[in-house]
Parts: structure tokens; C-alpha cells; sequence
């Protein structure tokens, strides 16, 4: 973001990641590889065999009987929703769609209700947080109608938050809305807003319900105290003034997906850590290239201007002391979230995992930025189902991997070892902290694979797979590609699926395929491969989060679309992914207007789907039919749960079919 504080808006991650690419290498582009790969083996292969079957079968005939096996293999059994644009939630037929939890909303016995007109930082740290993005949740005592929901609450949309904030101005003969700087008061909202929340959640008569009273539920905010774990706990480069030590840090920041451990903790992916830091580093201050290479310092946020810590000019080390992986233990509300540096510090989507074949945890983790990359993380530790507390520091002793995607299909997992290749002491790495600290160098260094915006990854139990989704690159160039790449510009994204070697999730060798290219298939110049099947309502652009059911089929979650990008909003789909109706796509849930489409979840019973809407009415403008230049107006005629004046509140919605069963069967 470029805009200054006076008059930046907070927008979605899409916007927030459009600036400058801060990848320097001239390591190989995705999108380079995959023109390569289909070139040499695909185009060849495939292109034949169609011009074989064409010779003697209609292209009519070939599409109807492609459509027919599609529809009748297809995992998914729902009646389609309808693609569109307005200012409500809207599911297939036959679900209900209940808001469960939004912003403000008490999670404790002694909590305020929700006033936008009289929020603090007290009041706001006994409430449910702002911009949910990752949901996670964990059983009491196994059940799938009673646990644990956890939730993250990634940033703060202040236009959309503080009533009054926001002033219409004439600029170049058209109105525009402009946002006021913050208070103090105001900034320690946002700093309560962001951070985790988990709250008990019981299922009764068909509905789930919080349990405001549950001795487990917690507020995890900015101002948490922590502690850094691993093999950078304690290195000079983590040292502060207000922490010597190197050990204990304040708060965690924009934490977007995330993940459930095989042993019942929760982890927090760090993501968007630039926005925060303001300042300058003093002339020739030796984080000048880390941070550079990480954006930072953006500015995005006016909290250096109040606290310390978020000024380079005062606290020139705190940045490395977030855009880590935080692990949280939800049975203890009193205890210490750790970040555990062994897995890594960059722009972090998510951390989803699987126990390999050899009882070691595997986590697969996106950078979420333009040309940037995939990792992995394997556990050196196995993980004991039945010994809770021998896997509760798993996470601090491990190898991260990085990916590098071959022409011919295969995958390798590059270990970012110090002492291994160029992880050396002449190339400015002095041990492993260092080479942790800086992830996204080393990995430049070791030749890693340029991505179009690592996402989700989500592992696969049931058929061995992992599915990638790289949400877009807008500035991949149209001389980095061919014909048979994906896109130049490539502005609707698309799902790598990974194979590991002998379905071992351990592996460091693997093989890879493209699932989907996303777009409108309607427009020729979008080169999208979506099946047949696939109706006008079943495309999507923007693939963002993901989650795998436990009957091991994919719904995909998007970022991005809206009136400009795609003429929709964002929702969920349902992907086949196996057999005749591979690549078909069905929506099954829609967001408002200017919202993103987060989470998802399944309960362990596949009787609930739990999704999080972020930031409604966010870019709102831009629909017409709101025919308004400022964010507040009456909104009660388009949003009947709102009050007159009061903003657009981020919710957690828990999908259920009427009569009771399974998602989408």
C-alpha cells in the first residue's frame, strides 16, 4: 500500500499485496515452468489425442458426453447457488447459513455488549476481534457438536470500524471518501481487535450456540505476551530494549490462516507483518536488506506513532521478532503462546499438517507474495497419539524445505540448512538463526520456485494429494510465458496439486500437475480449465483458502472478486478433484458486497461448514447500486441487523442442511 495515513483505506490482502515485488533473484517463475512442462510433454501428448478423437466424433458430441460423466461422477450433491452481486450471505438451497459470532460480540460472562460509538481497548479485548480469516476447531471429549472454535483476526479496516472517521472531499471534480488520521485511543482499539480468539461452542437442537461462560475461552491480542521458541530464541537479532533477553515478545500481528496440530494446539500463521513498522533504520544499520526484502517498512499503520516498538528509528529489531508461526495451547487459557522460529520467518497463509507414514508432523506453509514460495516443514520429533505433552515443542526441531518445480513434472524439497549448499558464513549467514531469520534469502539462494501468491495448502489424508492455491500474480510479465502457460498478468490464479513420492508426506522428492487454471473458461483469452460441467455460476477466480473434508473432497475459497474483477462476489466451491468430474466446480455459499470469503471448516461429522466473511462493504463504492461515495449511510435497509450508522461488522457463519446430515452429500 501507498497511500499515506491520512488517506490510506485498508483494503483486502489482494491490495495490500499489489505493490512493488520484493523478490530480486532471477529464479525460475511458476509460470515459466508450467509453459516449459506442457510444451515439451503435455501439449503433445494431449493435443493428438484430441485431434485423433475429433476426427471421427462431433466437438458437440465430445463436450455433452464430457459434461454427462462429470455431473454424474461428482462427489458433491447440491443444487447450485446462483453467482451474483449484493449485500447478503446467500447458500444453495436446502442449507441454512447462521451468523455465529461477529465483530464485538461478548465472549465472557462479565463482557460489554457491542457499541461501535464506545469502543476501548478494554471493551474490545473481552470481545470477539475484528477481520476473522482462519477457523479452526477442536472437540471436547471427541464430540463434533461441542469444542473449541478458534479464529484469527488478520487486520483492521479503521473506515469501517470508527463512526465519524470518514469525510467526503472533492478531488478532481468528484466526491471521494477520506479517512482521518487515528487517536491513541483509537490505535489501541486496533491492537485489541487483532490477534486470535477462542470461544466454546455447543450445538443445540440444530443450532450452534457460544458458550459465554466456557472456562476455556480467550482473547489473544497485540499485547499477549509470548515467547520465542527454537532456534532463534535469545539471538542478538531479536533483542530489544523493552526484551535483552531475545526471548519474550509483545503480541502477535496480522495472522491470516492457520491450522489445528495433530496433538489439539492451535497455530497462528504471521502474515502481513510490514504494514505495522514505520521509521527509518539508522544509516547502514545491518537489517536494512532483511527488512527491504520483507517491505518493511510500510507504514500502513499509525502505531509507531504512539509505541516504540513499531518505530525502526527506536526499536530497529522488532521486526524479526514477528512473521513466525505461533503455536497456542487451548487447554490452558493462562498459558504462553509460543512462536516457533524453527519453521521459519516470512509472510506466513497457513500452517496445515499431516502425520507422515514415520510419525513425523508434516506443515506445508505459503509465502503469501507475488514470486514468492512453497515450504514445507517436517517435525524431526514423531508425533505420540497417546502421550499429549511429549508433542507439546515438536514444532522448535525440524527441517524447513523449500519447493523448486521441475519441467518434467517432478518437485524437490530444498532444506534450508545452515552449512547445506549456499547457507554459508560467506554468504552472510553465521548459524541457523540467521538463516531462519532471513527464510525468504536463503531460499532465493537454494534456487527456489517463484509463485503467483502461495495461499492455503492443504494436505490430503484420504488420497494422498496436496492442493496449492496461488490466488494471482498481476505483474508476471507476458515474456516469462508462452501459449500454453497459464497467463501473463495472471489475475485469476490457479491450484497446483502435489503428489510426494510413494504418498509419503516426508518426502523430499515429489510430482505436480495443474488442477485449475481459474477464470471465466466463457473468455477464450482467460485460458481457465475448468471441466465441462462446470455452469456459468461454478467458475471462480482469486483461490485463497481451502480446506479438505474428512470424505477428502476440496472447497476452495476466494479473494478478490468483486463488480471490477469478475462481476461477482467471493464465495465457496466445491472441486472435484478425482475421476470424469475432475476440475468441475459448483458454488455453494456467497459473501456480501466487498467481503472476503475465509476459513473454511468442517466439523468432524461434516455436518457443519464454518466459513468466515471478512471486511463486508469494504470497496463497497465500487457497486453501483450502493450509490453512495462514503462507507456510512442508514445501512439498515440493506443490512436489517445492522442499527442506522453502524459499520459493517466481520462474522463467523456456520452452514447446516435443513433436516440435518452432511455437507453437500
Amino acid at each position: 500500500m501507498t497511500d499515506s495515513p491520512e488517506t490510506r483505506f485498508r483494503t483486502s490482502q489482494l491490495e495490500e499485496n499489489d505493490g512493488p515485488p520484493v523478490n530480486p533473484t532471477d529464479n525460475r517463475t511458476m509460470g515459466e515452468i508450467i509453459a516449459a512442462r506442457f510444451s515439451r510433454r503435455g501439449f503433445l501428448k494431449g493435443s493428438l489425442a484430441v485431434s485423433a478423437i475429433a476426427a471421427t466424433v462431433s466437438p458437440l458430441a465430445l463436450v455433452a458426453a464430457d459434461e454427462a460423466r462429470a455431473t454424474e461422477a461428482s462427489a458433491f450433491k447440491f443444487d447450485e447457488l446462483e453467482a451474483g452481486i449484493d449485500d447478503k450471505h446467500h447458500v444453495a438451497p436446502g442449507y441454512d447459513a447462521d451468523v455465529l459470532l461477529r465483530w464485538g460480540d461478548p465472549l465472557f460472562a462479565d463482557s460489554p455488549e457491542f457499541d461501535p460509538v464506545k469502543q476501548s481497548a478494554e471493551t474490545q479485548a473481552r470481545q470477539f476481534g475484528y477481520n476473522n480469516d482462519y477457523v479452526g476447531y477442536i472437540p471436547i471429549d471427541d464430540s463434533a457438536e461441542h469444542g473449541l472454535l478458534v479464529v484469527n483476526h488478520e487486520y483492521t479496516n479503521p473506515h469501517l470500524m470508527f463512526p465519524g472517521i470518514v469525510k467526503i472531499v472533492e478531488k478532481d471534480g468528484k466526491k471521494a471518501a477520506e479517512v482521518a488520521p487515528l487517536s491513541k485511543g483509537q490505535v489501541d482499539v486496533e491492537m485489541a481487535a487483532h490477534g486470535g480468539t477462542i470461544v466454546e461452542i455447543r450445538k443445540e437442537a440444530g443450532k450452534w450456540q457460544v458458550v459465554r461462560d466456557g472456562k476455556l475461552n480467550r482473547r489473544i491480542t497485540s499485547n499477549t505476551e509470548m515467547a520465542l521458541s527454537g532456534p532463534v530464541a535469545g539471538h542478538d537479532r531479536v533483542k530489544t530494549n523493552a526484551d535483552p533477553s531475545g526471548t519474550k515478545v509483545i503480541g502477535t500481528l496480522n495472522n491470516c490462516a492457520g491450522g489445528i496440530t495433530p496433538w489439539g494446539t492451535y497455530v497462528m500463521a504471521e502474515e502481513n507483518i510490514h504494514g505495522y513498522f514505520s521509521g527509518e533504520l539508522p544509516e547502514g544499520h545491518k537489517e536494512t536488506a532483511n527488512y527491504k526484502r520483507l517491505g518493511i517498512p510500510e507504514g500502513a499503520y499509525e502505531w509507531g506513532a504512539h509505541y516504540d516498538r513499531f518505530n525502526l528509528a527506536k526499536e530497529p529489531n522488532e521486526p524479526n521478532r514477528f512473521g513466525w508461526i505461533v503455536e497456542v495451547d487451548v487447554n490452558d487459557p493462562n498459558s504462553v503462546p509460543r512462536k516457533r522460529t524453527a519453521m521459519g520467518r516470512f509472510k506466513h497463509e497457513g500452517a496445515e499438517s499431516i502425520v507422515a507414514k514415520d510419525g513425523r508432523v508434516v506443515f506445508y506453509l505459503g509465502d503469501d507474495e507475488r514470486f514468492d514460495y512453497v515450504y514445507k516443514f517436517v517435525t524431526k520429533g514423531t508425533f505420540n497419539p497417546n502421550d499429549r505433552a511429549a508433542n507439546m515443542n515438536l514444532l522448535d526441531d525440524g527441517t524447513l524445505h523449500v519447493a523448486k518445480f521441475a519441467e518434467d513434472g517432478s518437485v524437490e524439497w530444498l532444506p534450508i540448512v545452515f552449512g547445506q549448499g549456499p547457507l554459508t558464513a560467506e554468504n552472510g549467514f553465521a548459524g541457523q538463526a540467521d538463516v531462519l531469520i532471513e527464510t525468504r534469502r536463503a531460499a532465493d539462494l537454494l534456487g527456489a520456485t517463484k509463485m503467483d501468491r502461495p495461499e492455503d495448502i492443504q494436505p490430503n489424508a484420504g488420497n494422498g494429494k496436496v492442493y496449492v492455491m496461488l490466488t494471482n500474480n498481476s505483474k508476471r510479465k507476458a515474456d516469462q510465458v508462452d501459449a500454453a502457460n497459464p497467463r501473463a498478468g495472471n489475475a485469476f490464479g490457479h491450484i497446483i496439486e502435489i503428489v510426494e513420492d510413494g504418498g509419503d508426506f516426508a518426502a523430499t522428492k515429489g510430482n505436480w500437475e495443474v488442477l485449475l487454471k481459474c477464470g471465466d473458461p466463457s473468455v477464450a483469452d482467460v485460458g481457465a480449465t475448468f471441466s465441462t460441467a462446470t455452469t456459468a455460476n461454478g467458475w471462480f477466480g482469486m483461490p485463497d483458502n481451502c480446506a479438505v473434508d474428512s470424505a477428502g473432497r476440496l472447497w476452495v475459497a476466494t479473494d478478490g472478486q468483486g463488480p471490477k474483477a469478475t462481476g461477482r462476489t467471493d464465495g465457496l466451491w466445491a472441486v472435484d478433484t478425482e475421476g470424469a468430474a475432475r476440475a468441475t466446480s459448483k458454488l455453494f455459499f456467497r459473501v456480501p458486497i466487498g467481503a472476503e470469503m475465509c476459513g473454511p471448516l468442517f466439523a468432524p461429522d461434516d455436518q457443519t461448514a464454518f466459513v468466515a466473511v471478512q471486511h463486508p462493504g469494504d470497496g463497497g463504492e465500487d457497486w453501483e447500486a450502493f450509490g453512495r461515495p462514503s462507507y456510512y449511510e442508514d445501512l439498515s435497509t440493506r443490512w436489517p441487523d445492522f442499527k442506522p450508522d453502524m459499520p459493517v461488522r466481520p462474522s463467523v457463519v456456520a452452514i447446516t442442511k435443513q433436516g440435518g446430515g452432511k455437507i453437500g452429500v
